[in-house]
């Protein structure tokens, strides 16, 4: 029987440290925040210097169109984690829709307008997709949960 001051591979178990099941879409949520901060920033910078004010409202909607689908998404999961797999999955899957909704709508008031930048948006959404979903998988893989424990 393994006890909370036993030792695996010369490391101390300390169960406590990570029993909350949250953990991996809390950090998951929070990385992929800074992430996102990150891109806005840094395309805000590239974008408003090649292509000034179009350029920066390119990079602000895209930015929230592409990272904010993703940070919507794992959001709602830890939101919902203290649910059943039924409820859990019926608010993602409805948050989907209502975002899939709200992008179309987005997408077909912005058809004909021109105050934006097209690439700078358009580099921005696939750039913000792709990090912030790197940097929530990353964190979700590299946290460390107890799934299994000895009680009794």
């Amino acid at each position: 029987m393994t006890g909370v001051n036993d030792t695996v591979n010369d490391a101390p178990i300390n169960e406590g440290d990570h029993d909350d099941p949250r953990r991996p879409l809390q950090r998951a949520v929070r990385q992929g925040g800074v992430a996102l901060l990150a891109v806005t920033v840094v395309s805000l910078v590239a974008w408003g210097w090649a292509r000034d004010l179009p350029g920066i409202w390119g990079v602000l909607i895209g930015a929230a169109i592409g990272g904010g689908f993703v940070l919507l998404t794992a959001l709602s999961v830890l939101l919902t984690s203290g649910t059943s797999a039924a409820t859990t999955g019926a608010v993602v899957l409805g948050g989907w829709l209502l975002k899939l909704g709200v992008l179309v709508v987005v997408l077909f008031v912005l058809r004909g307008m021109d105050f934006y930048d097209t690439w700078a948006f358009f580099v921005t959404v696939v750039v913000a997709l792709v990090i912030v979903l790197a940097c929530e998988a990353y964190a979700v893989i590299t946290t460390r949960v107890t799934y299994l424990s000895e009680k009794g």
